[in-house]
């Protein structure tokens, strides 16, 4: 994992899923946060002043010309289905 060399200051109330939305756009990007930050990993809801580093995440976009804004790696159907 690489870090970006970014601290994020928590405030009170944030919890990873939270910052990971604000930082990265999404929540689903927490786990990086979270294994950036082990010693704080304990920690299900910041009391505020905690500092985070911040890995380089990267970001899945969503393609526009898609008809059902699936992500290009995501297959049309279940392979169950199939």
């Amino acid at each position: 994992m690489t870090l970006s060399g970014q601290i994020y200051i928590c405030s009170r109330g944030e919890t990873f899923d939270i910052i990971a939305d604000n930082i990265y756009g999404d929540e689903k990007y927490a786990c990086e946060l979270l294994s950036a930050n082990p010693s704080l990993c304990h920690i299900p809801v910041f009391m505020g002043g905690e500092t985070l580093e911040i890995p380089v995440v990267e970001v899945v976009s969503i393609d526009s010309d898609t008809d059902n804004g699936a992500v290009d790696y995501m297959p049309a159907n279940a392979p169950w289905k199939e």
